[in-house]
């Protein structure tokens, strides 16, 4: 029975007075009472218990083999809620009537399904269905498809999934083509932890996430193995997964070998929750696996990176959101914090309390911003908050922007204020913080792009102390996905490059003579202050990445080349003071990168050189901003902190220096983490008006 306290927290204790008269002598639990407010947890879905696996695999117990077993440990919570109180007639499976021996079950306070509101069997539950079969049969008939090289859309938990044998590497080709997704690396599902570590070099820390209830994948260095080429191609990570369904773990008994098993959609879309609309959307598969137990609410899969002794939340989803978490000040009236344009999130807050929404994709995309409001409207719903005011982006073109316009009274917070903020507030921090936040682009208050930051901040404002230096985006938003139109940018255009054109070219040869003169006449060029681009800017330099297919690609190309080469030492690099803030000046490091490329160092080398500049100038940054203010507690956040390289080496060196760290763990360090910051600053200004 231990496994059925393993997800349960006591949120607080309430003891009401009784009269002796009121007492029963038996343990009852009372009918639900329907409160609204941000306080009210929605349950999280939970990775299936040690008990149910037992029994699923099993042959003389009752729910053998059954896809749909659960208990109050384990099974499909937020997934399948229409509203609160968390009772069976208000989720969707209120439409299977329970079983005489589930009843039972139910009502017995002895029994670990008491009270389990998905309680079912294979009598009264959920059923398989596959190509015109049923039940078991549908399941095996479902393997056999992916034995033999098929790719099969799965009903999981919320939503679908492409399933397909990670070993075969025109199964893995085929599911890249199916979404549109050429380079980024598929998460890989294995049966067991001891089979993850011999694919990937595991923590103690990674183990037991692994094996949490909320089963996240979990991005973690590769060991040589088995698996197809096309599942990492070439990047530092592999993420992994176990089993956290019964039908997932029925899958990998039947087919004895790693899976991918990877949202069903197409790249950027929002994962499908309808069976119907797999064909309707153009996925190619070999066949649907689907059941009757409707998916109300989408959850794609949460994905955590180790960092070792530690871990970032990459995205917050099953099993994790959405989830309430406590304000550092208490909002006055109901809010809404609608977040950034990707990796978009929302948060719902109601005096203390605040709600992180699940990831739900970028908003450039008409689905995704489709999904983004029906889920806010479920959730707003659900908690029965009607907001009063909503905070947003400064940036006026994010979709996001424009929905907060539907709001009369708005709070514009600014993109890195709300990512440090996000941090601080994580970690309950009062008072006044140096923030750190390194991104690709956020819009500043000054009208142009910031993304390499240092601000001197608390919840109701901030001071910027310090940046990287800026550079031209040659063609604006294209410049992201052609690293080397950065690098151009840096080199011939950028802060403090005087008359210095580089020998020779660097990327996008064809193009490069185009670029120069769009660069000297500054023709759809803006300027961004950007570590992000930074990192993009290098990685094209030095041959590692001409085309980026997807956002972080450049830089995570250039982490996998550096991990080989721990303790470089740093690149050339120099601060300056300019217009009363401290500047660091990229085009010096990447005048020196070529020079060392140009000797025949190490690729390698000179990319683990540039991660030690930038960790470097970080701390001499924060030391600077430390004489100036007395302030020592430091706050990472910002998409490129995700990099393990860099994360690791900063918060290093700021406690070498006697500086307090902290960084987003349990809040993404990227936008999907800006919703929360926002929601504290809003907060916080609207305490203090």
């Amino acid at each position: 029975m231990e496994a059925t306290w393993r997800a349960a927290s006591i949120g607080e204790v309430v003891v009401s007075p009784q009269p002796p008269a009121a007492a029963s002598g038996e343990f009852t639990v009372p009918a639900s009472v329907a409160v609204g407010g941000a306080g009210r947890d929605i349950p999280l879905d939970l990775a299936t218990c040690a008990d149910c696996l037992r029994e699923l695999f099993d042959p003389a117990n009752r729910r053998y083999r059954y896809p749909f077993i659960n208990c109050t440990a384990c099974g499909p919570r937020a997934t399948i809620i229409e509203a609160l109180p968390y009772d069976r007639m208000r989720t969707s499976m209120r439409g299977f009537d329970m079983c005489a021996c589930c009843a039972a079950e139910y009502r017995a306070p002895a029994d670990r399904r008491f009270h389990a509101e998905p309680i079912a069997c294979a009598a009264c539950g959920p059923r398989l269905r596959f190509m015109g079969v049923a039940g078991d049969a549908a399941l095996r008939a479902a393997a056999e498809v992916i034995s033999g090289g098929g790719v099969v859309a799965v009903e999981g938990l919320g939503g679908f999934q492409l399933v397909c044998d990670a070993i075969n590497e025109d199964a893995v080709a085929r599911v890249r083509q199916i979404k549109c997704r050429e380079t980024k690396p598929l998460a890989v599902m294995v049966r067991d932890v001891i089979t993850a570590g011999a694919l990937a070099k595991l923590t103690p820390n990674d183990r037991a996430l692994l094996g949490s209830p909320a089963a996240p994948i979990l991005l973690v260095p590769p060991r040589l193995g088995v698996l197809a080429a096309g599942v990492c191609d070439g990047l530092a990570d592999i993420g992994l997964l176990l089993p956290y369904t019964p039908l997932h773990h029925l899958l990998l008994d039947e087919l004895r070998r790693p899976l991918i098993v990877t949202s069903a959609n197409f790249a950027d879309s929002p994962m499908l929750i309808e069976s119907g609309l797999i064909c309707e959307a153009g996925l190619e598969v070999d066949g649907v696996l689907s059941h009757d137990r409707a998916i109300v609410n989408r959850y794609d899969d949460s994905v955590v990176r180790s960092l070792g002794s530690r871990s970032l939340l990459v995205r917050g989803a099953r099993g994790i959101a959405p989830a309430s978490h406590r304000l550092p000040i208490a909002a006055p009236a109901p809010l809404l914090a609608v977040g950034a344009q990707l990796k978009s999130t929302f948060t719902l807050a109601d005096g203390e309390h605040a709600v992180l929404g699940p990831h739900l994709g970028d908003l450039e995309d008409a689905e995704t911003l489709a999904a983004y409001e029906d889920a806010l409207d479920r959730l707003r719903a659900i908690h029965g908050i009607d907001p009063v005011h909503v905070a947003h982006d400064l940036h006026p073109g994010y979709l996001s922007t424009r929905l907060a316009q539907r709001w009369p009274s708005r709070i514009a917070v600014q993109h890195h204020h709300a990512h440090v903020a996000a941090v601080a507030a994580e970690h309950g921090l009062q008072g006044r913080f140096l923030g750190v936040a390194y991104d690709g682009l956020g819009f500043g208050d000054d009208g142009t792009f910031w993304g390499g930051e240092l601000l001197l901040a608390s919840y109701t404002g901030y001071r910027r102390l310090g940046r990287f230096s800026r550079a031209p985006m040659p063609g604006g938003a294209a410049a992201v996905h052609r690293p080397g139109r950065m690098a151009l940018g840096y080199l011939v255009g950028g802060e403090g490059t005087g008359k210095f054109v580089p020998v020779g070219p660097v990327a996008d040869l064809h193009e490069e003579e185009i670029i120069r003169r769009v660069i000297a006449r500054g023709v759809n060029c803006p300027v961004a202050s950007s570590a992000g681009r930074l990192f993009d800017a290098a990685a094209a330099l030095l041959g590692l990445c001409d085309v980026s297919t997807f956002e972080g690609e450049a830089a995570m190309r250039l982490e996998q080349a550096a991990t080989a080469f721990a303790g470089a030492e740093p690149l050339a690099w120099r601060l300056e003071r300019r217009d009363g803030l401290w500047v660091y000046d990229g085009v010096r490091t990447l005048r020196d990168l070529l020079a060392a490329k140009a000797d025949g160092e190490p690729v390698g080398r000179i990319a683990a050189a540039f991660h030690a500049t930038v960790a470097a100038v970080t701390v001499l940054l924060c030391e600077h901003a430390a004489t100036e203010t007395g302030v020592g507690t430091v706050c990472l956040s910002g998409g490129v902190f995700q990099n393990r390289l860099l994360a690791n080496d900063v918060l290093a060196r700021l406690e070498a220096a006697g500086f307090e760290p902290f960084i987003g763990e349990r809040f993404p360090v990227d936008d999907g983490g800006i919703s929360f910051g926002q929601a504290a600053i809003a907060a916080a200004r609207l305490s203090y008006a």
